[in-house]
């Protein structure tokens, strides 16, 4: 595959790097010379110094035949205009953009392209680790509207239904973990002391099952 990463700061330079050594022909952009000094010794793709709103430059990048395109600079207004002269011009279909300023979010939302909040999703996670380390995150999707969560059932719920626990929208169960087997399961599935559990949910979801996890069950 074809792919051009625009940017070389670290963000670009790993993923170009990353692209390369997975057997994939990159080409990278950046208008700093310099900024090239943050490859990898063993990169062998194209280094293109120049403007990435310059059509040769472009096209020294091999625009016309991408088959992906990232844009990963720390300009939120360049990473969306090149991105969308990338899908109208020369209609590459593949393209994700990373957003810097969380304040841009919504302008890159407007393009609907597929965008990488790095500052956003750090935060979430930085916060979890921090006020919630019981329960921590093994998978989101997008910029963490979505995420898989893990944590143990406290003794309290033991012989309990997962239902009594579960907020009744914006978390859905995953998997359960017992003695070592896992196995799917629903809401009506009995917990026990030290379950390990797997649950999709929103924010909103998870703020509301860890509010309900260590609440005593009724009765």
């Amino acid at each position: 595959m074809n792919y051009i990463v625009v940017g070389c700061g670290r963000v670009g330079a790993e993923l170009a790097y990353s692209l390369y050594r997975k057997g994939h022909k990159v080409s990278v952009i950046d208008h700093i010379a310099t900024a090239f000094n943050n490859l990898h010794p063993d990169f062998r793709g194209r280094m293109i110094e120049g403007e990435a709103l310059n059509k040769d430059v472009l096209h020294r990048a091999g625009i016309e035949t991408a088959d992906g395109l990232a844009c990963v600079t720390n300009s939120d207004t360049l990473n969306a205009v090149v991105a969308h002269i990338a899908r109208i011009a020369y209609h590459v279909t593949r393209i994700v953009i990373r957003n810097y300023d969380p304040a841009w979010r919504k302008f890159h939302d407007a393009f609907e392209f597929h965008t990488v909040s790095s500052s956003t999703w750090g935060a979430q996670r930085i916060e979890e680790m921090l006020d919630h380390p019981e329960m921590h995150t093994v998978y989101s999707a997008g910029n963490g509207e979505v995420e898989i969560y893990e944590f143990n059932i406290p003794n309290h719920w033991d012989g309990h239904k997962l239902g009594e626990i579960l907020p009744s929208e914006n978390c859905a169960p995953v998997s359960i973990t017992h003695a070592g087997t896992a196995n799917l399961l629903d809401s009506d599935t009995i917990i026990q002391k030290d379950d390990i559990i797997l649950v999709s949910a929103t924010n909103d979801g998870i703020q509301k099952l860890r509010q309900k996890l260590y609440q005593q069950p009724e009765g």
